[in-house]
């Protein structure tokens, strides 16, 4: 599927810079000299990618001011309305939605079960998506895309995989292209223990834009002291995107890391705040 804005990795190569040298806060010009470009060529790719310019899509990504109000005592949700991190945006509310099974009750389907897959194209680097019969099972991104049936048949041994994108995967890579809502539900089929289930349902009610902490999520789901368990939920989400767990932030502000690289989940934050929020480039 082509993308029109294929410029995510020049935009994760210059956050790694900015990461790196976020005390020096780096100019324009030298972020554009790290990446290579001019000034004016990375201006043009950040705004096709993120309908922002760079500045503007950096301040995004800020989280000094974030880090400033959680050591002072405010709550998370208090901090992201200071921050400008609130918003009325819900789409994951409005067009997902989710069948779910323990690991028990997955074997009991039977050797027989089948998955198509396939990699597409997205914003944020190429994708593996995986469908059986009841919905998505698996999205990734990836890195290095020869290893991605290999890593699909290693978490579903006994299942026979195809080639080729099921109705739901199509939808998910046509959301990916255009950013617009499906007019049917992606269907979801999360398999995971009941206490990852539980973790993962919370995740899908975290606003489009919106950040959250580890805690914050202990307590949505009555489990307040959990917080370790709660990270390792996460970190094994088998749903990526869809299931916002890049929204899931340290409890001192930091965004912490991310199970496809800490760099993507910058990109991810700032990039949904841009698209969907933003008032002004």
């Amino acid at each position: 599927m082509e993308i029109k804005n294929p410029h995510y990795e020049v935009v994760a190569k210059a956050i790694r810079y900015i990461r790196e040298q976020q005390i020096q806060q780096p100019t324009l010009e030298e972020i554009s000299s790290h990446v290579h470009l001019s000034k004016f060529h990375l201006q043009r790719i950040f705004k096709e990618w993120a309908g922002v310019s760079p500045k503007k899509f950096l301040q995004y990504l800020t989280i000094e001011k974030s880090k400033a109000l959680l050591r002072a005592g405010q709550s998370t949700l208090e901090t992201s309305y200071q921050v400008g991190l609130s918003g009325s945006g819900r789409l994951h509310d409005l067009f997902v939605r989710y069948e779910s099974c323990t690991p028990g009750e997955f074997k009991q389907m039977g050797k027989d079960l089948h998955i198509h897959w396939a990699i597409v194209s997205s914003y944020f680097g190429p994708v593996i998506i995986a469908e059986t019969d009841l919905g998505i099972c698996h999205v990734a991104f990836l890195d290095e895309e020869a290893s991605a049936e290999a890593e699909l048949q290693e978490r579903y041994p006994s299942a026979r995989l195809h080639q080729g994108l099921g109705a739901n995967a199509q939808a998910l890579a046509q959301y990916f292209s255009t950013w617009e809502i499906p007019q049917q539900p992606i269907q979801l089929f999360l398999q995971g223990t009941p206490f990852q289930l539980q973790v993962w349902k919370a995740l899908l009610q975290i606003p489009t834009a919106q950040l959250r902490t580890y805690q914050d999520i202990g307590q949505d789901i009555g489990k307040p002291k959990a917080v370790r368990a709660i990270g390792t939920a996460i970190g094994k989400n088998p749903i990526a995107y869809l299931i916002p767990c890049h929204r899931v932030i340290r409890g001192d502000g930091q965004m912490g890391n991310y199970r496809w690289q800490p760099e993507r989940k910058m990109a991810i934050n700032g990039f949904e705040r841009a698209r969907f929020l933003a008032t002004e480039a």
